[in-house]
């Protein structure tokens, strides 16, 4: 199976929203319509660590931010 069929079968979305593709090895595969940007493959641990990675970096900055107003 091709990478840019990967993100395209039905079966490999949860509720139409969740990517879950334990063959696809990336960490950041597109949405199902491209133009829309990227996606988190939850099969993939390492695309669950960036995804928590950044929301932590977010709550970071946002903590810093009101600590300092």
């Amino acid at each position: 199976m091709e990478k840019d069929n990967l993100e395209s079968n039905s079966g490999k979305w949860i509720w139409g929203i969740f990517y879950y593709n334990k063959e696809d090895d990336r960490i950041f595969p597109p949405k199902r319509i491209p133009w829309m940007g990227w996606t988190v493959n939850f099969a993939n641990w390492k695309s669950i660590a960036a995804l928590v990675a950044m929301l932590a970096f977010f709550y970071f900055v946002i903590f810093m931010i009101e600590r300092n107003s």
